[in-house]
């Protein structure tokens, strides 16, 4: 996730220093939200950049792996919830139509916007110029990758022979790839790569002790820790900031309507309401700005 962006192979310098920190469980998560999301109204001059036919049947079909919480998760209820997810309805509502979410592995998203059978991916994608060549984005938010560890284990600035949970297809397997890569260049052992399709199970992992720490998005894995029982703890700083954003079809009609709306959204402040309602307003931005990763 998220969390995902694929970056360029590391140089053994710039995978040696990193933070860690926590991941998620959703069992104990929020359920509720912020209540900025919820008082948005349609911008009639923004409502008239949607396409005609997504006007006309007045949903977005959005894409989401809810399985990163706090970011996108699923509710008591089934629904999707989370401060991403939130941003996600905000910004369809100013635009005059509502969501209609479609919970997928983060693998299928990418693919079925840039093939047409999405409107949007909103599953906190990092934006970066491998993904660009296959979709738009329109960027929102900045974030990091930490590590978080077991609390009995020691803190570390590398990684050689230790197990670390991740989820896969993310910005964090590509982060230790490269630094397995590394050790292995210097005749060390390998990092032991414990890898999961969802969050949820990476998480876990790390607190059932099966990996020795854990590699995700800085928000993720903060708020991760906190719902852990103190099986985890933080270990390190946020490296390797980026920004996530809204997956579109490329050059798609969406592209403006969505910078618009978003951009709509940071300047009357619900942007940063919802932000500062879950405690993650820290990555805000100040500018939804398109392919800027």
């Amino acid at each position: 996730m998220r969390r995902k962006a694929l970056i360029a192979p590391l140089a053994l310098a710039a995978v040696t220093a990193f933070v860690l920190t926590g991941c998620v469980n959703n069992e104990e998560a929020p359920t509720g939200g912020s209540s900025a999301g919820g008082s948005v109204s349609a911008d009639e001059k923004l409502a008239a950049l949607v396409p005609e036919d997504i006007a006309k049947a007045g949903v977005l079909k959005i894409g989401v792996d809810a399985s990163y919480a706090p970011n996108e998760f699923e509710a008591g209820d089934g629904s999707v919830t989370g401060w991403d997810a939130e941003l996600a309805e905000a910004v369809a509502a100013k635009l005059g139509l509502k969501v209609e979410w479609e919970k997928s592995l983060f693998d299928a998203i990418l693919p079925k916007v840039a093939g047409g059978t999405l409107d949007l991916g909103w599953s906190s994608f990092t934006d970066n110029a491998e993904r660009q060549a296959q979709v738009d984005f329109v960027d929102y938010y900045n974030a990091g990758l930490q590590f978080a560890k077991g609390k009995d284990a020691e803190d570390r600035t590398e990684w050689c022979g230790v197990t670390v949970a991740f989820q896969a297809s993310t910005t964090s397997e590509q982060f230790v790839q490269a630094a397995s890569d590394a050790c292995v260049a210097e005749g060390k052992e390998a990092v032991d790569m414990l890898k999961s399709d969802n969050q949820d199970e990476a998480t876990n992992n790390a607190v059932l002790g099966r990996a020795d720490y854990l590699l995700g998005d800085s928000p993720i894995v903060q708020y991760g820790v906190a719902q852990s029982d103190d099986a985890l703890v933080l270990s390190g700083d946020v490296f390797d900031s980026a920004p996530y954003g809204v997956v579109i079809e490329k050059d798609g009609e969406l592209v403006e309507p969505i910078q618009a709306a978003f951009q709509s959204l940071i300047d009357d402040g619900t942007y940063e309401d919802i932000l500062s309602e879950w405690g993650v307003e820290g990555g805000a931005v100040d500018e939804a700005t398109i392919n800027a990763g």
